[in-house]
């Protein structure tokens, strides 16, 4: 793995990853590539705000840490980037900051950008913790857009809904969505504010009362 061209000049882990990954935009294309592979302008609509110039640089960046690899796409001849196995185990460090955000993420948007697809990395991390019932599959719906969560041998899959039966669907704005998930609201506390159309009892089982 090369040395990135900037450093702390520690011998400190924590300084050393800082020298990977502690650049501005570096954790956020990280967390695009968490959702999953994706080619250069996916990456360009999905971060919201990072100049061409910049994105094109921190790849760079990334790739020659061995964070980011270059490969074919599945279908095509299309490239995508994607997380190299090393680069994929910033999730576990990317989804403990996302819990230790809850109180920052409490004061709502405040008119700063959302993007329904940032949930998926978002509500993994919040409802790693949860029992989520084998046998059922719950919907999430913001925004007009459909979200999944299963239960699987390795533990909670949040993903885009890929067209599957689901035993609930549950509707609400984002910011309920992850008051509910990080345990912060119940079912009851936001009722009125949530629709619930299917099976309730999935529902509550995810989120709680």
């Amino acid at each position: 793995m090369a040395a990135m061209s900037r450093s702390y000049g520690q011998y400190c882990g924590l300084a050393r990853a800082l020298d990977v990954v502690g650049d501005r935009w570096n954790l956020l294309i990280v967390r695009q590539l968490l959702i999953g592979p994706a080619r250069y302008r996916e990456l360009l609509d999905g971060l919201g705000g990072v100049a061409t110039n910049l994105l094109a640089d921190r790849l760079r960046d990334l790739e020659t840490a061995g964070v980011v690899e270059r490969r074919l796409a599945e279908e095509g001849n299309a490239i995508v980037y994607a997380l190299t196995p090393w680069g994929a185990e910033l999730r576990e460090p990317v989804e403990g900051l996302i819990r230790w955000s809850t109180p920052l993420m409490a004061r709502g948007s405040g008119g700063d950008r959302f993007q329904v697809e940032w949930l998926v990395v978002g509500l993994r991390a919040l409802l790693a913790h949860r029992a989520v019932p084998q046998a059922s599959a719950v919907g999430i719906a913001v925004d007009g857009r459909l979200l999944q969560v299963r239960s699987t041998r390795s533990g909670v899959e949040v993903a885009l809904h890929d067209g599957r039966d689901l035993d609930v669907v549950v509707r609400a704005d984002a910011p309920i969505v992850l008051g509910l998930a990080a345990g912060a609201l119940t079912l009851d506390d936001v009722h009125g504010l949530v629709d619930v159309e299917g099976d309730e009892t999935a529902a509550r089982a995810l989120f709680g009362p």
